[in-house]
């Protein structure tokens, strides 16, 4: 068997139609992939969309239509756009799939299960466009004073319960594992 290989896109929020960026990504992964089963290696190649989140949301509320209306609409432009440029991916995937969301359930669980998850809180000036949270020294002001992120797109204070993983229990495993290979 050939030594396997596995590379992914990001998986892109389909709260618009895709753009070059969206393009120059997945061309850049298709040439890898393309070049790693040259080599004879069993490649394994996903792109996708990431159908959750608040962009969405907010993207589904402006247009009148609901979430999953959105994505069902926007995800075709992107697996068109794959399509149309020859992306040699194995799987296209929806975070809706049936099968991502039954995996995504027995990943949570196994992590619930080994103590892995843990609840608590972050806060600070969030950029929804930008999907990031900034630090105050790194805000600009805009006009009549508002908060802006360095790249002018608004920021809100957010103050948001959430899960976080338990990263810290694995550094050394981690660690010891990247020096030997």
């Amino acid at each position: 068997m050939a030594d396997p290989f596995y590379i992914s896109t990001a998986i892109n929020y389909p709260n618009g139609r895709p753009h070059i960026g969206h393009a120059y990504e997945a061309i850049a992964a298709d040439t890898v992939a393309r070049f790693q089963r040259q080599a004879g290696r069993d490649v394994r190649f996903q792109t996708g969309t990431d159908e959750h989140g608040l962009k969405m949301v907010q993207a589904a509320r402006d247009r009148g239509i609901a979430t999953r209306a959105l994505a069902d609409e926007m995800s075709g432009y992107f697996r068109a756009m794959a399509d149309h440029l020859h992306i040699s991916y194995d799987r296209f995937i929806r975070t809706t799939d049936a099968d991502h969301y039954a995996a995504s359930q027995a990943i949570w669980a196994a992590m619930a299960d080994a103590g892995d998850l843990y609840l608590d809180r972050y806060e600070g000036w969030y950029s929804v466009r930008d999907e990031a949270f900034y630090d105050e020294k790194e805000l600009i002001a805009g006009e009549g004073g508002v908060k802006l992120s360095p790249q002018g797109t608004p920021v809100d204070w957010t103050v948001e319960e959430s899960w976080f993983f338990r990263l810290s229990r694995y550094q050394q495993p981690l660690l010891d594992h990247y020096a030997a290979h």
